[in-house]
């Protein structure tokens, strides 16, 4: 999946998270506010509309509790072969 990571210059706004949610992360046309980003994938910044985002592909986890998003490469799980 594809996502792109923006600063969100609307935080402590009405509806755009507290001064502390700084990161927008844009899952297709899904929206996540959140507090922290860490992303474990090669990324590249792109002019995306008026704004610059960093994009990068992979699989994305959130972790409520602490308002993190983690993006992670994909696993490729190899099919099960039986060696008779």
């Amino acid at each position: 999946m594809r996502y792109l990571v923006r600063f969100n210059k609307s935080r402590g706004m009405p509806g755009r998270g507290t001064v502390d949610h700084v990161w927008r992360v844009f899952e297709g046309t899904q929206e996540y506010i959140c507090k922290n980003v860490e992303i474990n994938v090669p990324c590249k910044g792109e002019k995306t509309g008026e704004d610059w985002s960093m994009v990068c592909y992979g699989v994305m986890k959130l972790d409520r509790s602490t308002s993190t998003i983690t993006i992670e490469a994909e696993t490729v799980t190899a099919p099960l072969t039986d060696n008779k």
